[in-house]
């Protein structure tokens, strides 16, 4: 019996900052997919300028700096009512 736990291993949880970067991360990429489908479709600007200028149209340092903020904004209030619960 304890020859069986000794090959259980729990799967390790990532470090604080590593949590924090990957979801902010995944939050940055759902802001600018968001953009890109909003330049096909919203204004359909994108069909007639090709989608390297849809890409350089969202990926401006303003959009990118916002992007940022927003997603540590999110993960901060996220992590604030998961310790609440």
């Amino acid at each position: 019996m304890t020859e069986d736990r000794k090959d259980y291993h729990r799967p390790k949880r990532l470090a604080p900052v590593w949590r924090t970067v990957l979801e902010t991360g995944f939050i940055v990429f759902l802001f600018f997919s968001n953009l890109l489908m909003g330049e096909f479709t919203r204004t359909g600007l994108g069909y007639q300028n090709g989608f390297w200028w849809a890409l350089k149209n969202i990926f401006t340092g303003t959009s990118v700096v916002l992007a940022v903020i927003l997603a540590l904004i999110g993960h901060l209030a996220f992590e604030f009512f998961i310790g609440r619960l």
